[in-house]
């Protein structure tokens, strides 16, 4: 299956059949969100994995069409950095410098040209670029999901407070973005026999 076979066979599953993921074909999702591209470098961001029964279960009343999470494989959490301080940075550097074993002196133009930049933005504008960051990540975890035949659906309508709640995130310091719900489709999902709808290209594109 090519990758159009694979985008054109993808569709946002309203139930899947309970059947969990191959540990394999999960790995290699979740590496491609670990590869994606990301403003900088920084990846403002952090993907929980919830796969135990007991979790998603206490995540159900989140949701306001809970019936991914009560049947998927696994629910991808997707959690924007609301801000990002100078532990933050350096950390990031330090990890440059091992991985590359490049000097950390040899990286201070890089430094203090991500330090200018934040320091520019305000705390909503940084959380409004980490949001963008998180987006890009799911749209490679949803392909490298389509990718290994796994269904897939995106969520937004939930309760952010609430789901911050149950996992004992921070909310000063991050907050639920979006959630990709992954498993294979039930029968009785009656969607994926609808055909696919998009504009056709002479409105979708433009050739300049």
């Amino acid at each position: 299956m090519n990758y159009l076979e694979a985008l054109s066979r993808r569709y946002s599953v309203k139930k899947f059949n309970n059947e969990i993921i191959p540990r394999e074909a999960l790995h290699n999702i979740l590496e491609s969100g670990k590869l994606s591209a990301s403003s900088l470098g920084l990846q403002p961001y952090r993907i929980l994995v919830v796969e135990s029964k007991e979790m998603k279960e206490k995540l159900i009343p989140a949701f306001y069409n809970p019936s991914q999470i009560s049947t998927c494989s696994h629910l991808i959490v997707i959690v924007s950095k609301k801000s990002l301080d100078e532990n933050y940075v350096n950390g990031y550097f330090r990890h440059i410098s091992e991985v590359r074993e490049t000097p950390s002196e040899k990286l201070d133009l890089f430094r203090n040209s991500i330090n200018q930049h934040i320091n520019q933005k305000t705390q909503d504008e940084i959380f409004n670029w980490a949001e963008k960051q998180s987006y890009i990540v799911l749209a490679n975890l949803m392909y490298a999901a389509a990718m290994e035949s796994i269904d897939t659906c995106p969520m937004e309508g939930f309760r952010p407070d609430l789901i911050e709640e149950i996992l004992e995130l921070n909310p000063e310091t991050e907050k639920v973005t979006v959630t990709l719900a992954l498993g294979y489709r039930s029968e009785e999902d009656h969607f994926q026999y609808m055909k696919k709808v998009r504009k056709p290209n002479e409105k979708l594109f433009k050739f300049i």
